[in-house]
């Protein structure tokens, strides 16, 4: 019966620790998906590339690095917002929050 129930609270952490391992690593990718799309929106606004073009760019280069969703925005001064959402692998059911969200900013210094 003792054996039961040490694989019990065996079998428990060991699926909150897989829980919160894919949690992490989907903040992860959500952070660098948002932070390679500000930059490559960025580089392209350099280049010349028109504000809509250039958004559309770091959007693509969110969803090729993992995001799910993305945008990218704008500012009068030249800078860029990008946001991305990733989802997680594993998620414990009942649990609240579904995607991780990130925000980057790219660009001349405000």
């Amino acid at each position: 019966m003792l054996v039961l129930a040490a694989l019990g609270v065996l079998l428990v952490v060991l699926v909150a620790g897989l829980a919160l391992g894919s949690a992490v690593v989907a903040t992860h990718r959500a952070r660098s998906a948002a932070d390679l799309a500000a930059l490559a929106a960025a580089q392209a606004l350099q280049r010349g590339v028109d504000p809509t073009a250039a958004s559309a760019s770091g959007v693509s280069v969110a969803s090729r690095n993992g995001a799910e969703s993305a945008r990218c925005a704008v500012g009068q001064d030249g800078s860029v917002t990008c946001r991305a959402v990733a989802r997680p692998s594993f998620i414990l059911p009942g649990t609240g929050r579904r995607t991780t969200t990130a925000t980057a900013r790219a660009g001349p210094s405000p």
